[in-house]
């Protein structure tokens, strides 16, 4: 009996162990896509990146009303690539919500965005990851976009 307990707990805490690599990684992917945009280095941010791939944006117009902006990856890479090289744009991570299944990742980072030093919006980045032979990528994008309920830090 001893014995199937202690393999039960091995087995536990290598899971677990397992588990929190997975999510270290996944938040190393992500820090790398934001590091590249920081410094306007596209390249670096294609190495955690699977492709050209989908990309959305949620915000209110003008009127109040519910809007969604479908897009791609490169559309941010060329924008990125093409702003003006005086602006400074800043997106500070608040938090990392990360979950695993196997090579399937979700991360769910709040955000703020600061434009030349100024707040201009906050929101959620809501990544989909996948692990391409032990490497996470992200493969999916989707963020929101608001000025209300935001307490900039």
């Amino acid at each position: 009996m001893t014995k199937k307990i202690t393999y039960l707990a091995i087995l536990m805490v290598s899971l677990t162990y397992a588990q929190n690599n997975s999510e270290i990684a996944v938040k190393e992917a992500i820090d790398t896509f934001f590091e590249g945009f920081h410094k306007g280095d596209t390249v670096l941010m294609k190495t955690v990146m699977y492709g050209k791939f989908p990309s959305q944006t949620t915000f209110k117009d003008n009127n109040g009303n519910d809007q969604i902006h479908k897009g791609n990856v490169s559309d941010l890479l060329v924008t990125l690539a093409s702003k003006k090289p005086d602006q400074k744009w800043q997106e500070k991570l608040l938090d990392y919500h990360i979950q695993v299944d196997g090579n399937l990742a979700h991360a769910w980072t709040p955000y703020e965005f600061w434009f030349n030093d100024q707040f201009s919006h906050c929101g959620v980045n809501s990544f989909q990851l996948f692990n391409d032979n032990g490497q996470w990528k992200i493969i999916y994008l989707v963020d929101s976009r608001r000025t209300d309920d935001c307490k900039p830090k």
